[in-house]
């Protein structure tokens, strides 16, 4: 989703300098094109050759570094920036960028891009909480531009509070999130993902090895193109994306409650988690205890997805089909019972696309047809579904998937 981008990343002098070396890995792994400013401070704290290192380009320290190209480099960066990165961010160059002070290359590239910006704070809490300080982020929000954190716990410097840098994975995803273009804003979308877990006694439980990344990465990337998002998940080893509201459960009863609670005001439900489809007729309040063997009887699960396909108004509904045998056949079947606007399906049969790959290969069957797609990243599996419901609305989808 950054292949390609032009990224300038300021660091300033604070301890969280290092911190910002593991974002440069990040947007490099992204396909990023990362360009490193640091401070004369930062330097003090993280050498530029870490940062050389890791991005495998040099690093600009100065408005007059020799051996940058013409003395107009600084205008030529940014210039070609797609997004200005300051992390961490000190409240010395934060004032700077508030006042229109340019006395150093960050700070004259700073009034020199029309690139939008992203910056994470970092700084003692006290400094944080001082008024001017709040009042230049306040300014500068106001003028549009965006910033990350920072986040609350414990602080170099000895204290408890708020002023530690956003982690590496957080600004990453606040960038993702700035540079998508947003055609989904306006759509509040529910999205369910994971497995759910029916207990037959205090330790032992029936489930799926559903690992929730298909719904976490369409919650994700939904957020991304400017939807508002729930995301209600089965017990899976995930962060929660960043942005999204979103919500714990374990068994099949209390996922729909969670949905049944939201339904009406959501525009869109992605019915993405493995929910089970039968549950214990009996649940033991005490460990059963080894035996030989011992009967279990079940009853079948509450049915969320035709539920919701009977009580929907206006809503898109759209679920998964997992399958073994007759994917087009079960899959056309299970769209038609349960009333869905769109049902994305899959082979659990192929190694490619089953439960804990990163990758699908899933077939889209809606009312005016069927749609294969090939093998394709989680992430990019998701967009397509996305770019399905910008369609149904209406409008081109504006993203550019590299």
């Amino acid at each position: 989703m950054l292949r390609g981008k032009e990224i300038l990343l300021g660091v300033t002098g604070g301890i969280a300098a290092y911190k910002a070396l593991e974002l440069v890995r990040l947007l490099v792994k992204d396909g990023a094109d990362v360009g490193v400013i640091m401070t004369a401070a930062a330097r003090e704290f993280v050498t530029p050759l870490s940062f050389e290192t890791l991005s495998g380009k040099g690093v600009y320290t100065g408005t007059f570094d020799t051996g940058r190209g013409p003395s107009t480099f600084h205008i030529d960066l940014a210039d070609k920036a797609n997004i200005f990165i300051i992390a961490p961010a000190t409240a010395n160059t934060i004032g700077k960028i508030a006042t229109g002070i340019a006395d150093d290359l960050l700070t004259t590239i700073a009034i020199s891009t029309t690139a939008p910006f992203l910056i994470a704070p970092a700084m003692n809490v006290n400094m944080y909480n001082n008024p001017v300080v709040q009042g230049n982020i306040k300014k500068l929000k106001k003028l549009g531009f965006n910033f990350i954190g920072p986040e609350e716990g414990g602080l170099a410097c000895g204290y408890e509070g708020k002023g530690r840098m956003s982690e590496p994975l957080d600004i990453r995803e606040a960038a993702i999130g700035i540079l998508t273009p947003k055609d989904l804003v306006g759509e509040r979308i529910l999205i369910t993902a994971g497995p759910t877990r029916e207990f037959i006694d205090p330790v032992r439980f029936i489930s799926n090895p559903s690992t929730g990344k298909m719904g976490f990465a369409m919650a994700r990337i939904a957020k991304h193109r400017g939807a508002e998002v729930t995301l209600i998940s089965g017990d899976v080893p995930l962060r929660p994306p960043s942005g999204v509201e979103f919500i714990k459960v374990t068994a099949a009863d209390e996922m729909r409650n969670e949905i049944l609670k939201r339904f009406e005001k959501v525009s869109v439900v992605i019915m993405s988690a493995a929910v089970g489809d039968f549950l214990p007729k009996e649940t033991k309040s005490e460990k059963i205890k080894k035996q030989k063997g011992f009967t279990l009887e079940f009853n079948l699960a509450p049915d969320i997805l035709k539920e919701l396909g009977a009580k929907k108004d206006a809503q898109t509904l759209i679920g998964f089909a997992a399958e073994t045998e007759r994917l087009d056949e079960n899959a056309q079947k299970k769209f038609l019972d349960k009333n869905l606007d769109l049902i994305v399906a899959n082979n659990l049969k192929d190694p490619d696309s089953g439960f804990g790959a990163d990758t699908n290969r899933v077939t889209l069957i809606d009312g005016k047809g069927v749609e294969r797609l090939p093998l394709l990243s989680k992430e990019e599996t998701a967009y397509r579904v996305l770019d399905w419901l910008v369609r149904r609305s209406g409008k081109k989808p504006l993203h550019q998937f590299i």
